[in-house]
């Protein structure tokens, strides 16, 4: 009875270990469900995030976090299969050679299969004990080749992400702002260059989304300096889009529609992903609209009617703004500079923030 629990158990574990390998790394679409990789995020970062931002080296920490649970998770799925494969030999220990005197002993014998040492002290002498050292044998190869391509491809697509984030500060500021870049496209006399920008970031907002979606794991990377986030990025792209096409009458208002829209759906399907609640507020104050007009109108631009483009941006950025905000206290990031929550930002980039 006891053998036939430890086989029992042991291969389930080794199932659904393998599951989650296989539905973390293989499967690029997103896969919901009590797998060892979301249980463990989803305990571990709320209460990383809460140790960390009441720490001066916040940021510091905030940024380990995904370098150190992407490692955790690897070593578990090993730990986890030779803890199933230690089970299965210990239930058919009357097959090797010498018998294993305990679950620790099969457990060794099963960790250098696995791991293909194969020192040679215990051997397998019966046909499903042999099948059983060459399948743990081949995994352990799988899994690491398996876990270095996944590596890989997460450094990849975070790499991607950022090569447009990174650009945005002489252009936005850190942390950025949609009427900032506006200034400096007009200021630059770059204007014939803004549809492209938008054109670029609704690509940026596709590939975003279906990375980061697929591998969750995406969105715990933060960006490499501390005022930077690729969260906040897209919010600043998306209020220039959306003064555009509310406020602006000579912008390039079809390509800030598309990448609106295409933002809108990034930010909707990773707050459903991530399971975060929103509202749906637009997040700005009349006085800060009409502050952001005048800045407008002082570099050139020709404005709409103020009260029908108040009415047209509120109703467009509530679309949008809730689901940023959300997403920037889920992850702890700087927030866009018209975000509303500013509670994340260090001391004086938050006295910085209100002051503009």
């Amino acid at each position: 009875m006891i053998e036939a629990v430890e086989l029992a158990g042991g291969t389930i574990l080794v199932v659904w270990i393998l599951n989650d390998i296989f539905q973390s790394v293989v499967v690029p679409r997103p896969t919901p469900g009590a797998r060892p990789t979301n249980l463990i995020v989803r305990f571990t970062w709320p209460r990383w995030r809460d140790l960390a931002l009441g720490r001066e080296d916040r940021e510091q920490l905030l940024g380990t976090y995904a370098s150190v649970v992407l490692i955790f998770v690897l070593g578990i799925w090993i730990a986890a299969l030779i803890v199933g494969f230690g089970l299965v030999f210990h239930a058919l220990r009357g097959e090797l050679e010498p018998a294993p005197s305990d679950l620790l002993a099969a457990t060794y014998f099963a960790a250098t299969s696995l791991l293909t040492i194969g020192f040679g002290d215990i051997v397998a002498i019966g046909a499903e004990a042999r099948v059983l050292a060459i399948v743990a044998g081949a995994m352990g190869l799988g899994v690491v080749a398996l876990s270095i391509a996944f590596v890989f491809l997460l450094f990849g697509s975070f790499q991607r992400r950022e090569a447009l984030v990174v650009t945005l500060d002489q252009r936005a500021g850190a942390p950025p702002s949609g009427v900032r870049l506006l200034e400096t496209y007009a200021r630059e006399r770059m204007l014939d260059d803004l549809g492209r920008t938008f054109a670029d970031w609704e690509r940026w907002a596709g590939e975003v989304l279906d990375s980061h979606i697929s591998y969750p794991i995406l969105g715990y990377f933060r960006s490499t300096h501390d005022s930077e986030s690729w969260v906040s990025a897209i919010g600043a792209m998306l209020d220039a889009a959306t003064l555009v096409v509310t406020t602006v009458e000579d912008g390039p208002s079809g390509q800030a529609r598309m990448l609106t829209s295409a933002g809108n759906h990034l930010l909707e399907d990773l707050t459903q992903a991530f399971r975060v609640t929103h509202d749906h507020d637009a997040g700005v104050e009349r006085n800060e609209f009409d502050d952001a007009r005048a800045r407008l109108a002082s570099c050139g631009y020709r404005l709409r009617d103020a009260d029908e483009s108040w009415r047209r941006f509120a109703e467009t950025r509530a679309g949008y703004a809730g689901a940023l905000n959300a997403l920037a206290r889920f992850w702890a990031v700087p927030p866009a500079l018209w975000v509303g929550d500013r509670s994340y930002l260090p001391p004086h980039q938050a006295d910085e923030h209100l002051a503009r």
